[in-house]
This record gives structure tokens, C-alpha cells and sequence, in this order.
């Protein structure tokens, strides 16, 4: 018998490893599309496929690295529901500098979904505030 929230949490865990690294083709191994995020300034963001995703990390990087980001920490982690294709977590993350100070905490909702016998993060939901959320200069990604 398979334990849903052990395999999403360790689908966040890959998908964690792979944004700190910045590697966005390990990243989108562990989504699934279309991905939706829902922004702090309650705009959504969408993208339909991997490839659309992967290329929208080459405008976060830079923007990351302008804010001072050398790595984002996972305070904690909490599945709040969890069903054997679904699981939604309740998550603080922590934005940190290189010398490991913090320069932005949030609170987070992300929902992971089994698809075809895969589980990938599907959805996001954040209060993250810096300038460096993955939106274009013209904050053209929001839908």
C-alpha cells in the first residue's frame, strides 16, 4: 500500500533540491502541468507545459540574484489533507542570503497530484513579497 503523503513530500523534497540548485529541467521532473500559482497580490500565473515553465526560470534566476538569494530554506512542512491522488501542504519557507541569514520568511499552500501514476506539484499559493516571484519585468506572466 502506497503512502500519498510520504511520495508528495518527497516529490517536494526533489523539487526543492532542484530550485536551490536553480535547475529547472530537474524541476519540472517533479511537476505536473498545466501549473498554477497564485501570487501574494492575488494574481494567477500559469504555465501550460515544462518547456514554458523551464524558460520563465531564466527571468528568476537573475531576478533572485538581485534580491541577494543564495538559497531558500524549508522551515516546516504540514500535509493538511491528503486523498490517494491529492495531497495539500501547509509550508513556511525562508529566503536566506549566503551567510544563511534570512531576508524573507512566507507562509505557503502547495498541492501535489498523482497523474498517471507520477506525483508533481500542480498548484502554489504564497505570500512571498520580494520583487524576484517569477513575473517579468512587465509582470506579463500573470493571467
Amino acid at each position: 500500500m502506497s503512502d500519498p503523503v510520504a511520495e508528495a513530500q518527497a516529490t517536494f523534497d526533489r523539487w526543492h533540491e532542484a530550485f536551490n540548485a536553480r535547475d529547472s529541467a530537474a524541476m519540472v521532473a517533479e511537476m505536473n502541468f498545466p501549473h498554477v500559482r497564485l501570487t501574494a497580490a492575488n494574481r494567477f500565473m500559469e504555465w501550460a507545459t515544462a518547456e514554458e515553465f523551464a524558460a520563465s526560470q531564466d527571468t528568476l534566476t537573475p531576478n533572485l540574484r538581485a534580491e541577494g538569494w543564495h538559497h531558500t530554506v524549508n522551515v516546516s512542512i504540514e500535509a493538511i489533507q491528503a486523498g490517494p491522488e491529492k495531497v495539500h501542504f501547509a509550508l513556511r519557507e525562508s529566503r536566506r542570503r549566503e551567510d544563511d541569514t534570512e531576508y524573507e520568511g512566507f507562509d505557503t499552500f502547495w498541492i501535489f497530484t498523482k497523474i498517471d501514476g507520477r506525483w508533481g506539484l500542480q498548484f502554489r499559493s504564497s505570500f512571498l513579497s520580494t520583487p524576484g516571484q517569477g513575473l517579468g519585468p512587465d509582470g506579463s506572466k500573470a493571467i
